[in-house]
């Protein structure tokens, strides 16, 4: 076929040919490409690309089921259905390729997205789902995130690989080999196999981490890598030289910075915890931050917006009480309790896992309770966020919260956090309440897109919060921890941080000073732009990492 180009205009400052490898995409919410936060940031940046005519493409896999949806059991706690998708938007090829897994022939077959269907750039979705394939090769790419070893390591090879081969098969030869996360490595052995000289390949090689725990980065048996085919054909001593990993068990990211030209955190906490955390290990790449951002455009309210430019606070606060009814028309949908626009509302929102601490607030019941049945400055609590499907303990802590909310009226958790749900949250939010482990967080990104709806953000310091918080001005912020306590001091610090400040400037400001609330909320709208719109982070891609 003759070679793929980019179909609009490219702009002369984005000219470099950039192929951009993610595990998920959210580009919409029709579009079940995505789980959380990563591919949130995908998507954003992907539409960015578009916006900015970046000579840029993306390449993902259609997963056939999704990452999973969030239903519920007769008792309102958590199930989860894997439900078949089909998206007859999306352009059939006539791509079709071979791959090996596990030393199996797997046949792979391109999708793909017209940048006009969505507003991104241009990208190609590879699947395993063709009827030449036997069954568990067309698992392959059933499920995102499988928690199956050898699944697992199966669909990296068809990010990576895969992505590889339909970057021949169209003759888009990169600048750059964008690996956000270190799903897609096995493209980096795929083209040391074509070209053997690594010195040149690690040239073309870019890396994002997000993953500020060195023991929360993947780790697999070398072995069972080799054998899979994780490695391409290239010999164990050849993968040992260039990797510097001469051990039975392979860590992902730290050859992915051994194989890359630089690499970069997603905030500038990160980039220093980074930086600090895989110093110990010789030979990596140098490890730079692009602060994580979000797609104004696309999350934004524009009335909202149009409000705040022009002045017009009573129109901005009967449109923000607008947003609210809206969220809690689906609020009273699942679970039956009746919100109120006038009351202060707080919405904890994003995956559930055990360092962000979802159930924070709920560990001091007495106060929680005291707090929700105040007479005169009341207050509502949504929660609402997927766990991963096999993170039992987040699971737990999602259904015990169900359990709490359940004989009280002014709290709820709702099932189903997408796209959609997202923007209803943070849109009819008054506040965003982020609780991770201070250097836990990456960056974070939902508090971006919750500014951008006039909705406060309260937080620990950490991620992004500490490169746009102001606390008092355009957000209220539990203070850092002292250097050195152990975690259950840290935890019991925090609560009691944040229902001070609840009850000492939260909730006053809001029912005795709202000039002053309004105030907080249009300088968090208007601060957090232009630097946490992801036109700047794609910019910046190009200007520092590629």
């Amino acid at each position: 076929m003759s070679p793929f180009h980019v179909p609009y205009k490219i702009d002369p400052q984005y000219t470099k040919k950039v192929a951009y490898f993610c595990m998920e995409f959210g580009i919409d919410q029709a579009l079940k490409t995505f789980s959380g936060g990563l591919g949130y940031l995908a998507g954003s940046h992907m539409r960015s690309a578009y916006d900015l005519g970046q000579n840029m493409i993306g390449i993902g896999i259609l997963w056939k089921y999704g990452y999973y949806d969030q239903i519920r059991n007769q008792d309102s706690t958590m199930n989860v259905l894997f439900l078949e998708r089909f998206y007859n938007y999306l352009e059939e090829t006539d791509i079709v390729f071979e791959i090996s897994v596990d030393k199996h022939p797997v046949k792979v077959k391109a999708w793909y997205l017209n940048p006009e269907t969505f507003g991104t750039a241009p990208m190609f979705f590879l699947s395993t789902d063709l009827p030449e394939n036997d069954h568990l090769a067309q698992t392959i790419c059933h499920r995102l995130y499988d928690s199956e070893p050898t699944a697992k390591i199966a669909q990296y090879i068809l990010l990576g690989r895969g992505g590889v081969e339909l970057l021949r098969q169209i003759s888009f030869a990169p600048d750059t080999y964008h690996l956000n996360e270190a799903h897609g490595l096995p493209a980096i052995f795929d083209l040391l196999y074509e070209h053997k000289d690594i010195a040149k390949l690690r040239d073309k090689i870019v890396f994002t981490t997000h993953t500020p725990v060195e023991a929360g980065n993947e780790v697999h048996d070398t072995d069972l890598l080799k054998r899979m085919g994780f490695f391409h054909d290239n010999d164990l001593p050849l993968v040992r030289e260039v990797s510097g990993i001469d051990d039975s068990r392979f860590n992902l990211t730290l050859a992915a910075l051994r194989l890359s030209r630089k690499a970069n955190g997603v905030s500038k906490m990160h980039g220093e915890v980074a930086r600090e955390m895989w110093s110990p290990h010789a030979d990596i790449c140098e490890i730079d931050h692009v602060t994580n951002s979000q797609n104004h455009k696309y999350w934004h309210d524009p009335e909202l917006s149009s409000h705040l430019n022009q002045n017009r606070d009573g129109e901005w606060l009967l449109r923000k009480a607008e947003m609210k009814r809206e969220l809690f028309k689906e609020v009273i949908d699942q679970t039956g309790k009746s919100f109120r626009e006038d009351v202060l509302t707080i919405v904890w929102a994003r995956r559930f896992a055990g360092y962000k601490r979802a159930d924070m607030l709920a560990q001091d019941l007495e106060r929680f309770d005291k707090m929700l049945n105040s007479i005169d400055q009341p207050v509502q609590i949504i929660w609402a966020g997927k766990p991963y499907p096999m993170d039992y303990g987040a699971i737990n802590t999602f259904n015990n919260l169900v359990r709490i909310c359940r004989d009280r009226p002014n709290c709820a958790v709702l099932v189903g956090y997408e796209l959609k749900l997202s923007k209803l949250l943070k849109q009819g939010s008054d506040i965003w309440l982020n609780t991770p482990r201070v250097t836990r967080e990456a960056s974070g990104t939902s508090g971006m897109t919750a500014s951008m709806n006039g909705s406060i953000n309260f937080s620990t310091y950490d991620g992004w919060i500490p490169e746009f918080a102001q606390d008092g001005h355009n957000a209220f912020i539990i203070p850092p921890p002292v250097p050195g306590q152990d975690w259950s001091t840290i935890d019991r610090n925090d609560l009691n941080a944040a229902y001070r400040i609840l009850q000492e400037e939260i909730i006053p400001i809001y029912y005795k000073d709202p000039q002053r609330w309004l105030s907080i909320a249009k300088n968090s709208m208007r601060e957090v732009l232009p630097f946490f719109d992801s036109s700047r982070m794609a910019h910046e891609y190009y200007e520092k990492m590629y």
